[in-house]
């Protein structure tokens, strides 16, 4: 009973070792498959870390590009101000020459000249006339002629 206890037990460690055996082969194939894995991980990993530095230029490009237009703008918004103030001030300037003429040019018309009348008017009147005068015109039995 020894022998056949003792081939019993070396049967079941011979097993084992086979199970033990192939589960080390299934891990051994998940390793190969993490490995290659963690190679393509480093590749992304390095791509982004690049891309990153690409980015944080660009951003370093950009924010010193706002920083001089915002410096552009401001000194072209103070241009403007500064026309503008002074097209205001042109403009007050002219306003106040424009009624000194006006003020000349009534003066210097004659009192006695008959202003013109402008062409609606006169042509206005030149009916009321006509329909002043017809009306003044009567025939004998009393309607107008």
């Amino acid at each position: 009973m020894s022998h056949l206890l003792g081939i019993a037990i070396e049967s079941l460690v011979a097993a084992l070792l086979i199970v033990t055996i192939g589960y080390c082969m299934l891990l051994n194939k998940r390793l190969k498959r993490l490995k290659a894995d963690e190679h393509s991980l480093r590749a992304t990993i390095a791509e982004l870390i690049t891309a990153t530095e690409i980015a944080e230029r660009a951003i370093g490009g950009l924010k010193h590009t706002v920083r001089d237009v915002n410096e552009n703008l401001g000194a072209q918004l103070a241009s403007a101000d500064e026309m503008s103030q002074q097209l205001k001030n042109q403009l007050a300037e002219g306003e106040g020459v424009f009624r000194r003429l006006s003020k000349i040019a009534i003066a210097a018309r004659p009192a006695t000249a008959p202003q013109p009348e402008p062409p609606k008017i006169a042509a206005a009147k030149a009916v009321a006339a006509a329909a002043q005068a017809f009306s003044e015109r009567r025939r004998s039995d009393g309607l107008a002629a």
